[in-house]
């Protein structure tokens, strides 16, 4: 018997058929899938996708806020250079598990005094680290981060293998 799944993503209900197997997962069954639906603006030119399906098959891992801090817990003053060295940080955490940047499902992004002449450094990093594997993503503006000189933090949530 086949089981239908409806997943709505901006306003577009996608249907899948899903026939239950007692096959063994193979790596293509635990990529993720990035959707971009052709009736809303297109993000990946600014470092992000619109949707991304996580496989039935996959585990999730959850990496807490990694901020700009070395392996001292010092920081820049330097706006680019904490965003340069969290995402270092993010890379550090996901070898740690295993998993490499594209199977990042999410990211959860939090700039200090966000504005405008900041998004070419945050594009530049998170294409540097997922190339065309551009992750969901949610910048979120505040006024201030855990310790008052942080500028920049990263969350992540994986699909482990």
């Amino acid at each position: 018997m086949s089981r239908i799944n409806h997943l709505l993503i901006g306003g577009i209900i996608i249907m899948t058929i899903g026939i239950p197997a007692t096959t063994t997962a193979n790596e293509n069954d635990l990529k993720l899938t990035i959707v971009n639906p052709k009736n809303l603006y297109d993000p990946s030119p600014n470092g992000y996708s619109t949707a991304v399906i996580v496989p039935r098959q996959g585990r999730l891992a959850y990496i807490s806020g990694q901020g700009g801090q070395d392996s001292t817990g010092a920081l820049s003053p330097d706006f680019a250079v904490q965003v340069k060295q969290a995402y270092a940080n993010l890379r550090t955490a996901l070898d740690a598990l295993g998993a490499r940047p594209d199977q990042v499902a999410k990211l959860t992004v939090f700039v200090v005094d966000h504005d405008m002449s900041k998004l070419a450094v945050l594009t530049s990093n998170v294409k540097e680290m997922f190339g065309a594997a551009l992750p969901a993503q949610t910048l979120i503006p505040v006024p201030k981060l855990a310790i008052d000189p942080m500028l920049f933090e990263i969350e992540a949530v994986v699909v482990l293998e």
